[in-house]
C-alpha cells in the first residue's frame, strides 16, 4: 500500500500531455438538467431550525428549478427534538382504546419550510411510528459517532403490526398536503417508500415489504390519483443482494398479486436506487474511490434500460454520495477529511459530470442525484461532517451546485486531452495523472464551461496551465467571467484555518467566514475574436480546483 501511495504521488513527473479543453457549442449532447438539484439528510428536525432555514435558503437561490429534498424520519415517533441520525414528527400515536392519533404540526413545519422556498419533497413516507411497530421497543436511540452503526437500528424499523392503520396514515396524510398545499402542487412531488429495505432499515421480510408498498401506494392514489410514487432505494446498487431485490420489487409491480386488490400489479412511477464511494486512509492521505458509486450508478442505468416496462420511468439516485455515513467526522473516520476542502468540490463536479454520461450511455431518464449532504446544528466548526455548511457557514462544495445553477441550455461536446475516459473512471477511478475534464451548456447568446482538476489523492499544488478552445461561436466580442474554487477562492475552511481555527470565532470572524463560503469570481475579461478559429483562453488550475467559465456575447 505504501508504494501504491508512492505511486500515486510521482504521476506529476511524467505528463504524458498537457491539458487542452476543446468545447463545441455546434455539437449538442441532449439538455442540460438539473440533475444536481436534489439534496437529503437523516434529521428532519433541522430542516426549520435557524442555519437549517438559512441553508435551504439558500439551495433555493442558487438552483433556477426548483430543487427538491428528501429526508428520512418523517413518521417515525418523538417529540422533535433533533439529533445526529435521528429525528421525529410524532404524526401518529393511539389513544387508549387503540384509535389513530394523527398529529400533522411539526411534519408541516419541515414541509412548510421547504415550500415557502419554492422547494419540493422528495416526500420519505416512513419510518414505523412506535405505536405500529410489531417491535416497538427499544425505539429512540442514541447514536454518536464511532458507535456502531447497528445501534441506530431499532422500533422504527420493523413492519406494521397493522397494514390497514398503516394504509389509514398514508391516506391521511396524503390528502392533508393536498388540503394543506393544494392538489396541483402536491402532484410535482415525488414520494417513495422507506429506505434500503435489503439492508438494516428493514427488519421485515422481502414480501412484507412488498405488501407495504401494495398497501401504501394503494392509499397513495386513493388520496392523490395522479401522484408520483415509485421505489426502492436499495443499498449498494451493485451486489447481488441490491439487484435481487430491484428485480423482485419490478416483477412484483409487473406481474405479481397485489396485497390490496388480489389483482395482478402495482403502480410505480418511478425507480430509485442509492451510489456511494468508498475513501480510505492510506498512510496518512486520503485516497478516494470513485468506482463504487459510478459503477452502482451503472448497474442500475443498465437494469432499468433492460426492461421495457420502466425503461423510460424517471429515474432518482435517492443518495449518490462519496462514501455512506454523513454524520461520522473527521475525528472518528479520518477517511472523511476531504469533506471541509476542494478535494469534496472536485471530486462533485467529476463525478457528475460521469453520471451524465452514463446517462447518454444508456439513454435513460435519469432525473435526478440526491447528495446526502445537509447540515448539523449546534456541532463543532468544520468537525468533518458530510454537510454542505457548518454553523450557517457554507463550505466549498456548496459553491460546485451554484456552479452547476449558472449552467443551462444544452449541453455541448467536450473534448481534453488530460479527461479520464468514462470507462476508465467507472473502472479504476483516477489513479495515475490528475483528471482535467469539464462540463459545458450553451444557450442562444451564452455558455459555461465548468473545469476540474481532480485526483484520488488527497494534496495540492500550485496548478496547472489549461488551454480552453471554443468552436462554433459567431460572434467576435465575448464577455467572460471566470468563477473559482480553490485554496485562496470560495473557501470558508481556508479562510478559518488563517484564522487559527478557532471553535469560538468572533461576530467579525463569522462575517469574514461568511463572505468566504460564497462563490467568487477570479476575474472578468472580454476577449476580441479576429478570425473564424476557436476562441481561446487560457487558466491555471491547482489540483483539487473547480472554475466555471461563463461567457456571453
Amino acid at each position: 500500500m505504501k508504494r501504491l501511495l508512492c505511486l500515486l504521488f510521482l504521476y506529476s513527473s511524467a505528463f504524458a500531455q498537457t491539458a487542452t479543453i476543446k468545447v463545441d457549442l455546434r455539437k449538442e449532447l441532449g439538455d442540460m438538467k438539473p440533475v444536481w438539484a436534489w439534496f437529503g439528510y437523516d434529521e428532519p428536525n433541522y430542516s426549520y431550525m435557524k442555519d437549517g432555514k438559512k441553508l435551504l435558503s439558500e439551495i433555493a437561490a442558487l438552483s433556477p428549478v426548483p430543487v427538491y429534498v428528501r429526508a428520512h424520519n418523517l413518521l417515525t415517533s418523538g417529540n422533535g427534538d433533533a439529533a445526529l441520525k435521528w429525528g421525529s414528527t410524532n404524526i401518529y400515536t393511539e389513544d387508549s382504546l387503540g384509535r389513530p392519533v394523527y398529529y400533522w404540526k411539526i411534519v408541516d413545519s419541515i414541509f412548510d419550510t421547504y415550500v415557502q422556498r419554492g422547494m419540493k419533497p422528495l416526500a420519505q413516507i416512513g419510518f414505523m411510528p412506535e405505536a405500529l411497530s410489531v417491535k416497538p421497543q427499544p425505539y429512540r436511540h442514541y447514536w454518536k459517532p464511532g458507535d456502531p452503526y447497528k445501534d441506530i437500528i431499532t422500533g422504527w424499523a420493523y413492519p406494521p403490526k397493522d397494514y390497514h392503520k398503516w394504509a389509514d396514515l398514508v391516506y391521511a396524510w396524503v390528502t392533508h398536503c393536498v388540503s394543506r398545499y393544494g392538489q396541483k402542487e402536491v402532484e410535482s412531488w415525488y414520494w417513495e417508500l422507506w429506505n434500503e429495505p435489503n439492508g438494516d432499515y428493514w427488519k421485515g421480510t422481502m414480501d412484507e415489504f412488498f405488501k407495504l408498498y401494495d398497501y401504501t401506494v394503494e392509499a397513495f392514489k386513493k388520496a392523490l390519483p395522479n401522484g408520483k410514487i415509485g421505489g426502492i432505494n436499495v443499498a449498494g446498487t451493485r451486489s447481488a443482494g441490491a439487484q435481487k431485490w430491484l428485480s423482485a420489487f419490478v416483477a412484483h409491480c409487473f406481474e405479481g398479486k397485489n396485497y390490496v386488490t388480489g389483482k395482478i400489479g402495482t403502480p410505480v412511477d418511478a425507480i430509485l436506487f442509492h451510489a456511494k464511494g468508498a475513501p480510505r486512509l492510506v498512510n496518512g492521505h486520503v485516497v478516494m474511490d470513485m468506482r463504487p458509486q459510478l459503477r452502482d450508478i451503472e448497474t442500475g442505468f443498465k437494469f432499468v434500460a433492460s426492461d421495457p416496462r420502466i425503461k423510460d420511468l424517471p429515474i432518482i439516485i435517492g443518495e449518490s454520495d462519496p462514501e455512506g455515513c454523513a454524520a461520522c467526522g473527521m475525528a472518528t473516520n479520518p477517511e472523511n477529511a476531504y469533506r471541509n476542502g476542494t478535494m469534496y468540490s472536485s471530486y462533485t463536479a467529476a463525478s457528475f459530470a460521469r453520471e451524465y454520461l452514463l446517462a447518454d450511455q444508456y439513454k435513460v431518464n435519469f432525473k435526478g442525484a440526491v447528495s446526502w449532504s445537509f447540515e448539523f446544528e449546534d456541532q463543532p466548526w468544520f468537525y468533518g461532517f458530510r454537510d454542505l455548511a457548518t454553523n450557517g457557514v457554507d463550505k466549498p462544495v456548496l459553491n460546485v451546485f451554484r456552479m452547476f445553477g449558472k449552467m443551462k441550455g444544452k449541453r455541448v461536446t467536450v473534448e481534453s486531452t488530460r479527461m479520464y475516459e468514462l470507462r476508465n473512471v467507472v473502472d479504476s477511478s483516477v489513479r495515475s495523472s490528475t483528471d482535467i475534464g469539464a462540463i459545458a451548456s450553451a444557450d442562444k447568446k451564452s455558455a459555461a464551461i465548468m473545469v476540474w482538476n481532480y485526483h484520488d489523492v488527497d494534496s495540492t499544488d500550485n496548478g496547472e496551465l489549461i488551454t480552453i478552445l471554443l468552436d462554433g461561436l459567431e460572434s467576435k466580442r465575448v464577455e467572460i467571467s471566470e468563477y473559482r474554487i480553490d485554496s485562496e477562492h470560495s473557501n470558508s475552511y481556508e479562510a478559518w484555518k488563517k484564522m487559527g481555527s478557532p471553535q469560538n470565532p468572533t461576530t467579525t470572524q463569522i462575517d469574514e467566514l461568511q463572505k468566504a463560503g460564497q462563490l467568487q469570481k477570479a476575474r472578468d475579461f472580454v476577449i476580441e475574436k479576429k478570425s473564424k478559429s476557436p476562441l481561446e483562453t487560457k487558466i491555471t488550475l491547482p489540483r483539487q480546483g473547480v472554475s466555471l467559465i461563463c461567457l456571453k456575447w
